[in-house]
């Protein structure tokens, strides 16, 4: 004698995240939204995207939401975030650069030593044309000029021969520099967006040579950097460094 079939369990309900076609949470919603809004390109790589305020406006959220959903964002890659200025769509995917922007007070402290500046010249003058056009300025604009010798203890370590573009850092001939750095100072008043570097070894020119106690034959470490800040140029600058008091450290993350 056969027995009854044996009456099946129902299936476990999937559990509301699982459920196909189930309404998006609030955070998710407003991340999903905005992931689309950038694929499709409404925002251009560097564009300031809408404030926090703007998008609690917008999607009628709490901002606690806003805030998670462009969190999610900044972690995927998507956006980029600069605390107390705003969210910029990212300018597309990048390799971690072998050279960071260090602040050389920093590095000098760091190993225990003390840093000072001499400040041998920080004063508005027209920018020779390739330094003209490398901050994107007309030919002949007044610019911001400085040169600055950094020393590790008593040592000169750098001359740093640097120009600046007046409309990112108006306030740049106001600053002490001996007291900060121009690399300090700039990282706060115009956050590097993108820098471009060469790297050579060479000599010194004959005021770099003698501001560094050099013999003019002597080799140099010399790192030229252009900073750029949501697409306007910052800075340029010639950083020389006497080849036997220097080593240039970096890291590579792919």
């Amino acid at each position: 004698m056969r027995r009854p079939p044996v009456a099946r369990r129902p299936s476990p309900v999937a559990p509301p995240a699982a459920r196909p076609g189930r309404a998006l949470a609030p955070f998710a919603r407003v991340r999903e939204q905005l992931r689309t809004e950038l694929e499709q390109g409404r925002f251009a790589p560097g564009a300031r995207m809408p404030s926090e305020a703007e998008l609690v406006a917008r999607f009628g959220v709490a901002r606690m939401t806003v805030h998670r959903a462009l969190r999610e964002l900044q972690a995927a890659g998507l956006v980029e975030r600069i605390q107390g200025v705003g969210t910029f769509a990212a300018t597309g995917p990048k390799l971690a650069s072998t050279l960071t922007i260090r602040d050389l007070h920093d590095e000098i402290v760091g190993r225990g030593h003390r840093h000072h500046a001499i400040v041998h010249l920080q004063r508005a003058e027209a920018a020779p044309r390739a330094v003209a056009a490398r901050l994107a300025l007309a030919e002949g604009a007044i610019a911001f000029h400085s040169l600055i010798v950094h020393h590790d203890n008593e040592l000169p370590l750098q001359c740093e021969d640097r120009w600046v573009n007046p409309a990112r850092a108006p306030g740049y001939l106001g600053v002490d520099f001996t007291r900060t750095t121009p690399t300090h100072y700039l990282l706060e008043v115009a956050p590097a967006w993108e820098a471009n570097y060469t790297v050579e070894a060479a000599t010194a020119s004959a005021r770099e040579a003698r501001l560094l106690g050099l013999e003019r034959s002597a080799p140099c470490l010399i790192v030229t950097r252009r900073t750029v800040s949501r697409g306007m140029p910052v800075t340029l600058a010639r950083l020389v460094h006497p080849g036997t008091r220097y080593l240039l450290q970096g890291q590579f993350r792919p």
